[in-house]
């Protein structure tokens, strides 16, 4: 009996790995909140932020650890990772490095490698869920001819190079880095592919909008709301049937009124004026693979 409530126990412990983002500190609110315990690993200068969002919330604050955790320092992540069946993983810039330039693609696969080569020796791991970028797929000569992208699609490293791209470089190398090596390890991972993240703090300077004009004229301009983004992370993980990588996103820019609006939300007034008509372009990406699993996972776990 106590081996199986061990078991139970272990079964239901994950990490969250960057906890101090946006997406990651919202991931842990709602894991906290379907009852797991979770191991939240921050970087030491956003422990203190992370505590102080979960006071007052209608979630088990019993059941958070946070661990100071550097996703550069290979002890510090196999500390948060121990005792945990799963891990939530995001990557968030140093501190001291916040903006992506050509040098963050190396910092971003570092982590990564990092990440995924502690989970091949943390035998209690069972699956990896890893946040991507819908730039890892959309960015290529070839892509922007193809009828549909979907996740088969990657990103081409040297075209991100040539136009300086170097948020969907630095996604793109990091997911392969990462794919890679849990092919090579063993490791059960899925990605979550996800488009813009339409949050409360978005503005202008979020490097996924290098690039905004042309992905909106190749219909590949897509957005996610938080909370969707959210519940894709926690289904690929509970249904057993994941697997490989997920666009994520559920709404494209496509018309002029989108376009306008999301300036709107972007820019100050003096600044947000558009052309009158930006045309129309046929959404060109699709999300298929995602909302079949996502029909699936909620049919299986409706109560009637």
């Amino acid at each position: 009996m106590a081996a199986a409530a061990s078991f139970d126990q272990t079964s239901r412990t994950v990490c969250v790995m960057d906890a101090s983002g946006r997406l990651g500190s919202s991931i842990v609110h709602r894991l906290l909140q379907r009852g797991y315990t979770v191991h939240a690993a921050v970087q030491n200068h956003a422990a203190g932020k992370l505590s102080q969002s979960f006071e007052g919330l209608s979630c088990n604050i019993k059941k958070l650890k946070v661990f100071h955790s550097d996703p550069f320092d290979y002890h510090s992540i196999m500390d948060a990772l121990k005792g945990c069946c799963g891990l939530f993983y995001s990557f968030e810039p140093p501190s001291d490095q916040p903006t992506y330039d050509e040098f963050m693609a190396d910092v971003e696969v570092r982590a990564a490698h990092n990440v995924l080569e502690a989970c091949a020796q943390t035998n209690t791991i069972d699956k990896v869920v890893f946040t991507s970028s819908a730039t890892t797929v959309i960015w290529s000569d070839s892509n922007s001819k193809a009828p549909d992208l979907d996740e088969r699609n990657w990103s081409d490293l040297n075209f991100c190079r040539k136009f300086k791209l170097w948020q969907a470089l630095s996604k793109t190398l990091a997911e392969k880095t990462a794919w890679a090596l849990a092919m090579d390890r063993g490791v059960n991972m899925v990605t979550v592919n996800g488009g813009l993240l339409m949050s409360p703090d978005l503005t202008i300077a979020n490097p996924y909008l290098k690039g905004a004009a042309e992905m909106y004229e190749d219909g590949v301009f897509v957005t996610v709301d938080l909370r969707f983004i959210v519940d894709t992370h926690i289904h690929v993980f509970e249904d057993i049937a994941s697997y490989g990588r997920y666009l994520c996103f559920d709404h494209v820019i496509s018309c002029n009124e989108d376009a306008v609006k999301l300036a709107h939300k972007l820019l100050p007034p003096s600044q947000s004026s558009l052309p009158q008509s930006l045309g129309i372009h046929q959404q060109r990406i699709s999300n298929k693979k995602l909302n079949k699993l996502m029909v699936a996972f909620d049919s299986k776990h409706r109560v009637d």
